[in-house]
């Protein structure tokens, strides 16, 4: 991994040299709240890293890992780990790692002197569901994870005092009498409200919208938009909630919806706009 600088900066270019995650496939980083340190997800060796960042925003030494192990019933994507994603709850306590290939969550604790990544807990999806990208309730009282494997996605109470998260109900993220074979899951997000859920269908190229509901605990299927290209592999929503844009990796386009404030519902903000293969998104 390494550091770029942005904005003002970016004549600087790159920030120090290259780091090893100490695993292979790096498949998503983040930041801890906390600023100093930075997270990876290696996904083909299904293990994760932290790395310091340092005072001019380049990347240190690696400081904590851990080798997950296990496997899923599906025997082409889930003959051993592949972590997907990592990231922090919205109060900064823990660490959690979503894993499609062990069917897991795995809950970390960062030592943030050290940076040491220690072992909490771990919760277990549904078997084959293949886990891939977490997204926080705003309050941080649940947990919502888009399943690739089964096109669904499952809700997860979550204790932020343990760091411990509960599995919930699962529901689909097609319509009814939709086949879901050659349906990947892949993005989820979350309205600034809490409100409604939003997530990439790969395949049926298509976004879902889910309503909230009982606190939380519930989510329902609102309906799905076409995502403006093919192939879905990220979406975001812009930080003022108004817009949402949809990373169609096959397509090469990039679709723009308006979010209606009240409903949540997605309209096309005119004609998708064409860009390089794209597989993240992110406004500013």
């Amino acid at each position: 991994m390494r550091a770029y600088a942005i904005g003002e900066d970016a004549a600087l270019g790159a920030l120090g040299g290259v780091r090893s995650t100490g695993g292979a496939g790096v498949t998503h980083v983040s930041v801890h709240p906390g600023g100093g340190h930075l997270l990876s997800a290696n996904y083909n060796s299904g293990s994760v890293a932290v790395h310091v960042i340092e005072a001019d925003g380049s990347v240190g030494e690696r400081t904590g890992f851990v080798q997950h192990s296990g496997s899923g019933p599906d025997p082409d994507r889930q003959a051993g780990p592949h972590a997907h994603q990592i990231v922090t709850d919205p109060a900064g306590g823990f660490v959690y790692a979503v894993d499609l290939g062990t069917d897991s969550v795995y809950t970390y604790a960062l030592d943030t002197g050290g940076g040491a990544l220690s072992p909490v807990s771990e919760v277990r999806a549904v078997p084959g569901a293949g886990p891939r990208h977490l997204v926080f309730h705003p309050r941080g009282t649940h947990a919502y994870v888009a399943n690739e494997l089964d096109s669904t996605v499952t809700a997860y109470a979550h204790d932020a005092a343990t760091g411990t998260l509960t599995r919930l109900e699962t529901w689909p993220t097609l319509p009814d009498g939709v086949d879901p074979a050659g349906n990947y899951p892949a993005e989820i997000t979350i309205s600034a409200d809490g409100r409604f859920v939003y997530l990439s269908n790969r395949g049926h190229n298509s976004v879902a919208r889910l309503a909230v509901a009982d606190d939380g605990a519930t989510l329902r299927l609102a309906d799905t938009v076409p995502c403006g290209g093919d192939w879905p592999r990220h979406l975001t929503l812009s930080p003022d909630g108004a817009l949402l844009f949809s990373a169609n990796e096959r397509g090469r386009t990039i679709g723009v919806f308006t979010v209606d404030a009240e409903s949540g519902a997605l309209t096309a903000s005119g004609e998708p706009f064409a860009t390089a293969s794209t597989g993240c998104v992110l406004p500013t």
